[in-house]
């Protein structure tokens, strides 16, 4: 997925006449010392290790649309800055031959006509959108088309929405769906049949409806749907999948197994879940994105990440990966890797933390729904179509392996970081693991090692915790001779 990239100062102030200079003065209401004019403050946040301060870009007194810079400072005084403002030219005119009544009306037409397009047959149905109470602001867009609009916020049968109508013309230049607070219902299993019923001799039956398998479905609320009838929303988008992405005019997605839509609430439901328990835990910048998925649309028993389209995909082989939601969270493990550490992976090692972590997560997001069934065993669902033992495990982070079984393959080496991370969560307990575990994750090198991960790991147990959390995580290590 498209990500705005972090832009230097020097790099913007390039791009046009722009009032782009430093100030260095401060007073009460304005930006605060050393951060460039023409920003507004709108919002100060803290973290677990800092403040930061995020400001909307303005021209002339006008907020510029996407226009950003953010300030990280940590708790030792370092500065890291985000700049993502667009050039506006210094003469841009801003003021609107456009009524914003005339904006509104281009606003809600525009907004109409897709509503209908994408109702279907029962176009009768589709409701006019109105206008909320003093929609229409007038804005300015940046960059090589600079120009001064007018913001209209819409209501429809979408949802919320937003356009943007040039202040001059009065022609819509961009309208799209924002509203992503709305909920839907859907049925799940949770995490996967095998441990939610207790029961290892449950098998696929190719895809087949079963009643077992259908007592194990949960009825679940779907949160922060985009309210485009598809299972789409602040941190999941279905992008594509077999048979076509689920739709459903009043945001229900109930199916049963054998329906390939099942996956697809699988998939939101379970990325969703995860990503607001980072959200708990103190993080607002792991993944926080919408994360694209194909579903179902690899004819092998493999899922994967392909981190240069940020796509996960989940495949259909045996049992639909994306029936068990440990196939779901160890490639989502992949995709906060590759967010929060760009080009991750880089070395053999680096690969294992990679399969290890993603494990690691699976687990302890089964943690709170499993009631304790066999939790050091991955994808015990997916597993039983390729193994005959019981239990069913792909692999499990409670092995004794450590670095003196190194054998270069990364999913192998994976349990020796897997377990390491499993005996953290076992002392210092599931909420204070995790969190360590995803702050030293913001340290890593992309070609890092064990060792190095580990005095990551370690610094940030020290930080967030103290030294005697900090010698805990030093003793897991040690013990997979890793430190």
């Amino acid at each position: 997925m498209g990500r705005r990239r972090k832009v230097g100062l020097a790099v913007v102030a390039g791009l046009g006449a722009v009032s782009l200079g430093l100030s260095f003065t401060s007073a009460a209401g304005a930006a605060p010392v050393g951060t460039p004019d023409g920003l507004k403050l709108v919002r100060t946040k803290t973290s677990l290790l800092g403040k930061h301060y995020w400001y909307q870009q303005t021209f002339k007194g006008l907020p510029v649309v996407g226009g950003y810079y953010a300030k990280h400072v940590g708790k030792n005084g370092a500065v890291e800055v985000a700049d993502g403002r667009d050039a506006v030219p210094a003469d841009l005119d801003v003021s609107a031959k456009v009524a914003p009544e005339a904006a509104t009306q281009a606003a809600n037409a525009s907004v109409t006509a897709r509503a209908r397009r994408d109702a279907g047959p029962e176009k009768s149905l589709v409701r006019q959108p109105e206008a909320t109470s003093g929609a229409a602001q007038l804005a300015v867009i940046g960059g090589p088309n600079a120009r001064v609009v007018w913001n209209v916020t819409s209501r429809s049968t979408e949802g919320v929405t937003r356009s943007l109508v040039d202040a001059k013309t009065g022609s819509v230049v961009e309208s799209k769906v924002i509203s992503d607070n709305i909920d839907g219902r859907g049925s799940v299993f949770d995490p996967n049949p095998v441990v939610s019923e207790q029961n290892e001799k449950l098998t696929d039956m190719n895809d087949k409806n079963q009643d077992a398998l259908f007592l194990a479905q949960k009825n679940v609320i779907l949160r922060n749907l985009d309210g485009s009838g598809k299972l789409n929303g602040t941190y999941v988008n279905i992008k594509e999948a077999k048979g076509g992405v689920a739709q459903s005019k009043n945001n229900t997605f109930v199916y049963q197994r054998a329906n390939d839509k099942f996956e697809q609430v699988m998939v939101y439901y379970h990325i969703n879940q995860t990503q607001e328990y980072i959200q708990k835990l103190g993080f607002t910048d792991v993944n926080n994105e919408s994360q694209d998925f194909s579903v179902d649309t690899y004819a092998g028993d493999n899922s994967f990440y392909d981190p240069s389209t940020d796509m996960i995909t989940t495949g259909e082989g045996g049992v639909d990966d994306a029936e068990d939601a440990e196939v779901i969270w160890h490639e989502y493990g992949h995709a906060i890797q590759d967010d929060v550490v760009p080009g991750f992976g880089e070395s053999e090692q680096a690969g294992a933390i990679g399969e290890g972590f993603g494990d690691y997560w699976a687990v302890t997001n089964s943690v709170p729904v499993s009631k304790g069934f066999n939790l050091p065993c991955v994808m015990d669902w997916d597993a039983t179509s390729y193994t005959s033992g019981e239990p069913h495990c792909l692999r499990r982070t409670d092995g004794t392996k450590t670095t003196d079984d190194i054998d270069g393959e990364v999913h192998d080496d994976g349990e020796i970081w897997s377990r390491a991370l499993w005996d953290i969560q076992q002392s210092l307990g599931r909420a204070k693991a995790d969190k360590l575990i995803l702050e030293a994750t913001f340290f890593y090198d992309p070609d890092t090692s064990f060792a190095s991960a580990a005095q990551d790991t370690v610094q940030a147990a020290r930080l967030l915790y103290g030294k005697a959390a900090a010698q805990t995580v030093t003793d897991a290590f040690k013990a997979r001779k890793i430190l």
